[in-house]
Parts: structure tokens; C-alpha cells; sequence
């Protein structure tokens, strides 16, 4: 059983990092840098994002944590997901909403970039406003993110501007090879925590967390600019979550809470639901008024 757990965490790993790495290969480090390099520029896109996802969406899941009455795990899922960074494969569904490309790379490099510093800080005053000791180091976000997140799309950015022809080739393939990994290793994951996941979502929690992603996504698409395929990328943005990271300041944090982990994977569940609800909305919107 140890052996099948380890192969399975494993294919996720691995799942993870094609993705990405077929992401990267249809951007260009003039993608992953644009953020960056417009960040002093009207319409401040970047300060735009970070006041929406590391300001409003906290504050929002400070507010419900406190003044809803919450099983401590859907406190701490709520919390931990609001200071994450993006995950890795939310740009494909970004994308596939009609979302700017420069603009989705450009977001996801920058914010988890930034995410080693706000994040250690962000735990610390989470901390200190349910007056508990909380910590994350920055030398460990900067590992999670390095390897789910910046390092594959590095070698997929390197395939793109030296070998673009294999890049092309190769980026579906990898695509696709991720996607079968990702399912493999999902499957034994849900199993084990879907009576806790059943559990919460029965005692009502699944309410509260679906108004929490809604009213992410609208601070996002009110945040995101003049333009409508930024705004849907950044409302995307700030209602999921890395769940990994998520994970990582719950298990130091709070390693008693047996139904932690469970309480994240409904935050998932439902982000992703309503996400895509929100992306094939968008589309519809879009197809009938393209100008």
C-alpha cells in the first residue's frame, strides 16, 4: 500500500509539471515577463492583481472565518487557499476562457514570485489575528513554487524560444500524457477523502465556500481592468488557489485538524465548478458581443 501511495503521489508530481511544462511551451519569456515590465504603467495591471488577490480575497476569508460559525478545517481551507498563490494549470483554463495570454503568463510568474514574500507575512498575521502562532518559512514557499510552478515553466519557455517547431509537436503530447497522470493520481487521493469532504459539505460548508469563490471572482473581474479578457483571467485567478501551498501552511500549522486537507479539496472542488461555470459564461458573452 506505501509502495502504491508513493507511485500515485508521484504520477501527480509528474502530471503537474508536464502541464506546466506544455503551458510554457506556448509562451515566450516576453509573456512571462509583461507584468514586470508594465508594472508602472496605466492601467497598473499588476498592482491591480495583487491588491485583489493578496488584499481583498484575505480579507474576505478573514471576515467569513470570524464571523461565520466554521468548523476549525473549513477556517483553515479558507485561510490557507485565500494566501496561496495561482496554480499551476489554471492558465489552460484561463486560456481557454479567451483570457490574454501575456497577461495569464505574465500573472502567474509574477504573483508567485511575489508569493515567497507575501505569503511567510500573510501567515503571520493570520496568526496574530486568531491569536495563534502561525509560520511558513520563505525558503519553503520558494521550494513548493520553484518546483510546481517556475521551473517547469522554464523548460517549457527554453523549448519555446530554441526548438519553437518541437516545442509545437511536443507541447500537446506532454498536454495530454499530464492530464491521463493527473486523473491517475486524483482518483486514489478523492477516494480516501471524499466521506470527509461529503461530511462538510453536508453541514452546510459547501454554501459558505461557494459564496467565498463567487465573491473572489467578482473582486477579480471588478479589479482586472478595462479590458474583458484580463478581467476574466484575474476573476480566475483570485477565487483558485495552489492547493499545494495550501496544504503545506495547514500540515506545519495546524497538523491536528484531520479534516484540513479534506476542507481544501471541497475549496477545490467547488473553485473549479464555479471557475469554469464562470469561463464558459464569459465565452458565451463574448462569442455574442464580440466587439
Amino acid at each position: 500500500m506505501a509502495d502504491l501511495t508513493v507511485i500515485f503521489k508521484g504520477a501527480l508530481s509528474v502530471s503537474i509539471a508536464l502541464l506546466v511544462v506544455a503551458l510554457g511551451m506556448r509562451a515566450s519569456f516576453a509573456d512571462a515577463t509583461s507584468l514586470f515590465r508594465t508594472a508602472w504603467q496605466p492601467p497598473y495591471r499588476l498592482t491591480r492583481a495583487l491588491v485583489a488577490m493578496h488584499l481583498f480575497v484575505p480579507a474576505l476569508a478573514v471576515g467569513v472565518a470570524l464571523l461565520v460559525d466554521l468548523s476549525p478545517s473549513i477556517q483553515l481551507a479558507l485561510l490557507a487557499m485565500a494566501v496561496s498563490p495561482i496554480p499551476p494549470i489554471l492558465p489552460g483554463k484561463q486560456l481557454k476562457a479567451g483570457g490574454d495570454q501575456r497577461y495569464i503568463f505574465g500573472l502567474l510568474v509574477a504573483v508567485s514570485l511575489l508569493s515567497c514574500l507575501t505569503i511567510p507575512a500573510a501567515v503571520a498575521l493570520l496568526g496574530q489575528i486568531f491569536s495563534r502562532e502561525a509560520h511558513i518559512g520563505l525558503f519553503e514557499v520558494a521550494r513548493l513554487i520553484a518546483t510546481s510552478i517556475l521551473l517547469p515553466l522554464l523548460l517549457g519557455l527554453l523549448f519555446s524560444h530554441l526548438a519553437p517547431s518541437l516545442a509545437n509537436r511536443l507541447g500537446p503530447w506532454c498536454s495530454g500524457l499530464g492530464t491521463a497522470l493527473l486523473m491517475l493520481g486524483l482518483i486514489p487521493v478523492l477516494m480516501k477523502v471524499w466521506p470527509n469532504m461529503m461530511a462538510l459539505a453536508s453541514s452546510g460548508a459547501a454554501w459558505v465556500i461557494a459564496a467565498v469563490v463567487a465573491a473572489a471572482m467578482a473582486v477579480g473581474h471588478l479589479l482586472g481592468g478595462p479590458h474583458a479578457d484580463e478581467r476574466s483571467a484575474l476573476a480566475m485567478a483570485s477565487a483558485m488557489r495552489h492547493p499545494g501551498v495550501a496544504l503545506v501552511i495547514v500540515g506545519l500549522n495546524a497538523p491536528d485538524e484531520p479534516r484540513a486537507a479534506a476542507a481544501i479539496l471541497l475549496y477545490l472542488l467547488i473553485a473549479t465548478l464555479l471557475t469554469t461555470f464562470y469561463g464558459v459564461l464569459v465565452r458565451r458573452m463574448s462569442a455574442s458581443n464580440p466587439l
